[in-house]
């Protein structure tokens, strides 16, 4: 949606009304608002409330002359930039305009006005103010752009640190399993091992997988490989996958699917890391013994998948923030860096991908969070 830009102010001062009605008809022009001050004190009220490009003065007024009122212009902070052009029908002698440039004027129009001048020389002025609200305008934007590399830059060390520790501790895992098979070997421990070993193993491909599907669909090379799929099956299968985890933690998993058939059209291998990751992520923010629930059912031309956990939430004003990339929850509900971050961003890729929605539709700290995945039916 267009904005409008906001109209550029120009102040007329005049003791006579029919000369403020003159000067403004000579302006009139897109994008120029007027503002009308019959004496000196009308005119600084108006200034303590609008920025102006440039103030026309009329020098000989009753009481506050035009001379006095640049001076106070001048005087304060607010109004001493904005250029003055004085507007008199008295003699233009030398005394007389040395006394207005000393008051702060750019320039001096004498009476009666030609219009060609008039507008040539306001014209310079509204464009130099455009021009400056236009670098304010960059300036801002550079300082915003700015502080979102700084943030950027640290978030990225900070993504560099954790997946050195993620990396760091499966790899430690498997080189002091390799050392114990070496002392061990022929023994019963061999199996116990080499389990330990597979699931460390399993844990940096996961990572690194992940990685890179977040590298692949943000270049757009990842490509999704249709079939018919029914999803009660895939449901069922990303449980398998993730079973262990959910054991480990002593959780209870409440499944619930409809007896209908629900098909779509879907990459099975990309449908189940979406459930999976949901899973993981609702067994890894749910404290021990905690209940896990997914629900699968059917709105319309909509498949919709539920997954809902009674573990630690999230805080109300991280909500925003739980889909960016590399964004963690802590166990007081807020923001922080545990874990590579990639497990909801990486879902909602996926999700989009397929045509669908993912959202977050309950979540409050020590109560659980409950998140609805929406894909199109076949």
């Amino acid at each position: 949606m267009s904005t409008v830009a906001e109209p550029v102010k120009c102040l007329l001062v005049d003791d006579l009304p029919e000369n403020l009605v003159a000067l403004e008809a000579l302006l009139n022009s897109d994008g120029l608002e007027c503002h009308q001050a019959r004496s000196g004190e009308e005119a600084l009220e108006l200034l303590l409330v609008h920025e102006y490009a440039l103030a026309l003065l009329d020098v000989q007024m009753p009481g506050m002359d035009g001379f006095e009122l640049a001076e106070l212009m001048r005087g304060s902070e607010r109004s001493r930039h904005v250029p003055i052009i004085f507007v008199t029908a008295g003699s233009g002698d030398t005394a007389r305009r040395f006394r207005g440039y000393e008051a702060g004027a750019v320039d001096f129009i004498q009476k009666p006005i030609e219009p060609d001048i008039l507008r040539s020389k306001a014209n310079v002025f509204f464009e130099l103010y455009n021009q400056r609200r236009q670098i304010a305008k960059q300036r801002d934007s550079l300082a915003a752009m700015g502080l979102e590399l700084q943030a950027a830059d640290a978030q990225k060390n900070r993504f560099l640190a954790v997946l050195a520790h993620e990396l760091r501790n499966p790899i430690m895992a498997l080189v002091a399993g390799l050392r114990l098979l070496e002392r061990r070997e022929g023994t019963d421990a061999v199996p116990e091992i080499r389990s330990a070993m597979n699931r460390s193993l399993s844990h940096m491909t996961r990572l690194v997988e992940d990685l890179l599907d977040i590298s692949r669909i943000e270049q757009g090379k990842i490509s999704l490989r249709h079939e018919e799929l029914l999803l009660q099956d895939v449901v069922g299968f990303a449980i398998e996958t993730v079973q262990p985890i959910v054991d480990s933690a002593g959780h209870r998993l409440h499944v619930s699917l409809p007896d209908a058939p629900v098909r779509l059209r879907g990459d099975h291998a990309r449908v189940t890391q979406i459930v999976g990751n949901l899973i993981t992520n609702a067994a890894r923010y749910t404290p021990n013994g905690g209940d896990i629930r997914v629900t699968l059912r059917t709105e319309d031309r909509w498949a919709k998948i539920e997954i809902a956990d009674n573990g630690i939430g999230i805080a109300a004003e991280q909500q925003g923030r739980i889909f960016d990339i590399f964004a963690q929850v802590a166990p007081d509900g807020r923001m922080n860096q545990d874990g590579l971050g990639i497990g909801l961003a990486l879902v909602k890729q996926l999700v989009e991908l397929h045509g669908g929605r993912i959202l977050l539709t309950r979540s409050a700290p020590g109560e659980g969070s409950s998140f609805e995945v929406w894909l199109p039916l076949a």
